[in-house]
């Protein structure tokens, strides 16, 4: 018999995160809402909550369950938050508080296991495990680089633990005995299989059936987004959750039944003795599903489930690029599927459905309605403006949220900034904002492989920074989820934005090490004129740098991007050579102390091999995998100017650098993600390479680095790549107030000034930026008693003139008319 709908228990007020189900008669559950709920099942089969378990008022994200001791004749529910504390309620628990409360871990504990003797097994954000025996702590479990985010004690002696490095250990008591490669995400759920070894599931959307000796024996594909969590039924079939809204059950390594939810994210699945299976999901309910037609819900309960589910909105971006007119109508549901979870779209009178072929009773359910990708064609109105989405978000607790308002054509990263700087928080926050804007405006996966993706490039998901660095206090939502908030730290006093943090710290809810751009877009705070006063702004003497990096994150991901390439015959001949290896491995080293301890630079400087060993890796790797390299590039440039003084060498750098981004390829709009991020890079790395300490000398190089830029056409540039442009520009500028630019360098910088503020007409950074660098220019020009040309004037005062009614800020105004003071 298919499994069909049982109970649906709804009591928590937000997402339920864990579930256990020890016994045929008990549930538990964890939620977000702080809360654990303990639920049994009466005479007349209906399960009923019978205690709420609260701690305090942290998220509560794992939950276990421990047989009957003396003390609890009913056993303990074991339940691990946020608030780093593992909990243990003797049941039943009418009061709701903790009999036992173990202490040790320092941050969010997201997994436990427990077994039969009484050993509890935790994961923690904070890379460890825990091995906890009698209430007392018995073993660490130290070795993984990342948060342990699955944790299964196969007896209590011998342990299994994934993590978000991607791996997954065994332990015999404290010692790491085994690990097994192979996910290439991160590791979230784990179950032993008889007679074989274990299963694991990740964030690659893969389900991984492997021997205690390592094997990987076979793999599950079928799931399209995360796989969260595993369980596995008493006849050995295996059940999986994950964001994708499904169960789905697996038999003779196929997928037997899939079950949509009406909710994104299936964080848990447990299976009961009988067979019956507990789900938690995002839409706050837990259900329990049957094979036993005895136990199957009311028809009225099942329909209203069922329409549930239908009820769904599927934006048509997330099922494929679809015509209407080319779509069958309902008579396509006659034919049967070929497998579990296919699904198909048809055309209903004006409507697109999709539907998904169910093996279990040979049919098709409808899983939604298709809609238009951008807010089901809906605008909202914000400040008097339209949007297509105005998400809330939480700063701070017992704050009203606030409003991010965005639209669907736009970068989000400009929509990011924007709203950072109008809330006047930190900067910092900018790529978890981003993230936050993309997973929303996403909607549910269906049918197609597609998992997240990098804010830069497309490719693999993004990845967050440990828990470690993130900024005191935040309180982040889970990336993970489907849900409709970010949690921001709480900005009391934030850092005033020209001063971005060293590190850009990251959201601790992944608790893999985020590969991040710097914040390309954030603006530079130049000193605001009290009155339009000569002298007030302008000169500006500090050129701007893009130093701040997450060096091990980066080094993880050109290491990987290296493996993938060693890994293929057609491509091996690509990967690193020992010697280049070597070299790249001494770059990280020496980056890492240089970043993190900028006033104490390592004695043992970079030379020019270390310089041909990332120009080589830069000729000749795919363009889509250069991005790394190319942050590595920009680091070098700022950190170790001395490595690539040879003009020859600089030179060869340098126009590496340039065919990393593609530059001489045709120009289009947009721009492929890829090449967009390695032009980004480019940016970053030029505007690094003109900071206090660069003398031009006869200027022949930095001439040639301006010809280069000025073939670029402009309006192909996102807002963030002109602020970039513009930074270089304005550094150059810098240094001709330190020494005298050749008349071509400057006739060559004065252009391309005057072509960004004839140009931009909407990045008002940008335009700023390139405002103040003439603003230096024409100071130089004045204090060297090298007047520009008549026909420079002219352009600049007729520029001057007008960019104050295209940006009406003060700062633009007040410069613009301090410059032409000085022409």
């Amino acid at each position: 018999m298919p499994y069909r709908l049982s109970a649906s228990l709804s009591a928590h007020a937000n997402d339920v995160k864990a579930v256990a189900s020890p016994t045929n008669d008990l549930i538990l559950s964890a939620s977000r809402d702080s809360t654990a709920i303990a639920w049994t099942r009466s005479a007349q089969s209906s399960f009923s909550q019978e205690s709420v378990l609260k701690a305090g008022q942290n998220y509560v994200n794992s939950v276990a369950y421990l047989p009957p001791a003396p003390g609890a004749p009913q056993g303990y529910a074991v339940t691990g938050g946020q608030d780093s504390v593992i909990n243990i309620y003797a049941l039943p628990c009418p009061k709701g508080e903790p009999s036992f409360s173990l202490l040790g871990h320092k941050h969010n504990v997201c997994a436990l296991h427990t077994t039969e003797d009484g050993t509890i097994i935790s994961g923690s954000w904070d890379n460890t495990a825990k091995v906890w025996k009698d209430f007392k702590l018995l073993y660490d479990l130290v070795g993984h680089q990342q948060a342990v985010w699955a944790v299964l004690a196969i007896d209590g002696g011998q342990f299994l633990t994934g993590s978000a490095d991607n791996t997954i250990k065994l332990w015999k008591q404290h010692k790491n005995v085994r690990t097994y490669p192979g996910h290439t995400q991160a590791v979230r759920g784990l179950a032993l299989i008889t007679d074989i070894g274990f299963a694991s599931c990740s964030n690659d959307s893969e389900i991984r059936i492997w021997t205690m000796e390592g094997d990987c024996v076979y793999t599950l594909s079928g799931h399209t987004n995360f796989v969260y969590s595993l369980s596995v039924l008493s006849n050995g079939d295996i059940v999986s959750s994950g964001e994708d809204r499904t169960v789905r059950i697996w038999r003779d390594g196929e997928c037997a039944q899939s079950i949509v939810h009406p909710g994104i994210s299936v964080w848990s699945v447990s299976t009961m003795p009988n067979g019956d299976i507990v789900t938690g999901c995002s839409d706050k309910v837990v259900r329990v599903f049957s094979a036993s037609e005895e136990r199957w819900a009311s028809a009225e309960e099942q329909k209203a489930f069922d329409d549930a589910v239908a009820a769904q909105a599927l934006p048509k971006d997330q099922v494929g690029d679809v015509k209407k007119s080319d779509l069958p109508g309902p008579e396509a549901l006659t034919q049967p599927g070929k497998k579990a979870g296919e699904v198909k779209m048809i055309r209903r009178d004006d409507n697109v459905e999709a539907h998904q072929w169910d093996s279990a009773t040979a049919t098709w359910q409808k899983i939604g309605d298709v809609v238009d990708a951008v807010g089901s064609g809906r605008k909202q109105l914000y400040k008097g403006r339209e949007y297509d989405y105005v998400f809330d978000v939480d700063v701070q607790e017992g704050v009203p949220p606030l409003k991010l308002p965005y639209n669907a054509n736009e970068n989000p990263y400009t929509a990011a900034q924007r709203f950072l700087e109008a809330n006047d928080l930190p900067l910092s926050y900018l790529d978890e904002v981003v993230r936050f804007i993309e997973k929303n405006t996403a909607g549910a996966t269906i049918g197609s492989s597609t998992q997240f993706s990098d804010p830069y490039t497309g490719a693999s998901r993004y990845q967050a920074a440990p828990a470690a660095s993130a900024p005191s206090g935040a309180d982040y939502s889970d990336p993970f989820t489907g849900a409709s908030r970010y949690r921001g730290a709480a900005a009391t006093s934030p850092p005033p934005p020209a001063t971005p943090p060293v590190s850009t710290g990251g959201d601790p809810w992944t608790g893999v090490s985020r590969y991040t751009a710097s914040n390309a877009t954030s603006p530079v705070t130049f000193p605001q004129p009290a009155k339009p006063t000569l002298g007030n702004v302008i000169p500006v003497r500090t050129p701007l740098s893009f130093r701040q990096a997450h060096v091990s994150a980066m080094q993880a991901k050109l290491y990987q991007f290296d493996q993938a390439l060693r890994n293929e015959i057609s491509t091996g001949y690509l990967a690193m050579y020992p010697q280049e290896l070597n070299l790249i491995e001494e770059t990280f080293t020496y980056l890492t102390q240089a970043v993190s301890h900028p006033l104490d630079p390592p004695s043992k400087k970079l030379t020019h091999n270390h310089i041909d060993a990332i120009i080589q890796l830069l000729e000749r790797w795919p363009q889509s995998q250069l991005f790394p390299l190319m942050d590595l590039s920009r680091l070098v440039l700022a950190f170790c100017p001395t490595a690539y003084l040879d003009p020859a060498l600089r030179a060869r750098f340098f126009a590496a650098l340039f065919k990393g981004a593609g530059w001489h390829d045709p120009w289009s709009t947009p721009l492929p993600k890829s090449r967009e991020t390695n032009l980004l890079f480019l940016f970053r790395s030029l505007a690094n390479v003109f900071q206090d300490g660069t003398t031009l000398t006869d200027g022949a190089w930095a001439q040639e680095i301006l010809d280069t830029l000025g073939g670029i056409p402009y309006p192909v540039l996102t807002n963030s790549l002109r602020v970039s442009l513009a930074t270089i520009l304005f550094n150059v500028s810098c240094t001709g107030l330190r020494e005298n630019l050749s008349s071509a360098v400057r006739d060559r910088l004065v252009g391309l000034v005057l072509e960004i503020l004839q140009s931009e007409k909407t990045e008002g950074e940008a335009a700023y930026r390139a405002l103040v660098a003439l603003g230096d220019i024409a100071f130089a020009a004045k204090e060297q008693g090298r007047p520009l040309s008549a026909e420079q004037q002219a352009t600049a005062r007729q520029v001057l003139s007008i960019l104050p009614t295209t940006f009406t800020e003060s700062r633009v105004r007040d410069v613009s008319k301090e410059v032409a003071a000085l022409l």
